[in-house]
Formats: structure tokens, sequence, C-alpha cells
């Protein structure tokens, strides 16, 4: 009886855990509105969720930014 319980909790660990990856999140960022600007830049980060949730918070973090004349864009997709 306490192998039937001991592998039920075993198998339930597994199916919880299967659920969360680590994936890569990728941000490419280019810069314009001004001579002297860096070029395109890329940066990436581990994102450790399930891949709809890491896709959102990978995600959100795209967008366009303007200071003081510069301009920024901010791509960024999951991997």
């Amino acid at each position: 009886m306490k192998f039937i319980y001991f592998s039920l909790v075993l198998f339930l660990l597994f199916s919880m855990s299967a659920c969360t990856r680590s994936y890569i999140c990728q941000c490419k960022i280019s810069y314009k509105g001004q001579p002297g600007l860096p070029d395109t830049t890329i940066h990436e980060y581990d994102i450790k969720d399930s891949k709809e949730n890491a896709k959102t918070l990978c995600e959100s973090n795209s967008g366009n930014y303007n200071n003081n004349g510069i301009s920024s864009v901010e791509d960024c997709k999951l991997f």
C-alpha cells in the first residue's frame, strides 16, 4: 500500500513539473534619431515557466520608446 502512495506522489510531482520549462527570451533593441547611437543590440535571458506564461512575460517587454529625440524599438521573442 505504501508503494502505491509513493508511486502516486512521484507521478504527481513529475506531471506538475513537466509543465514548467526553461525558455530563452531574446530582445533586439535598435536606436535611431541622432548620430553616434549604438548599433542594434541583442539581450537574452532565461524564463522558467509554462510556455504560455513565458511567452506573455517575454513579449510584454517589447515596445517603442522615445526620449529626447532618441527613439528605441525593443522586439522580444521567446525561443
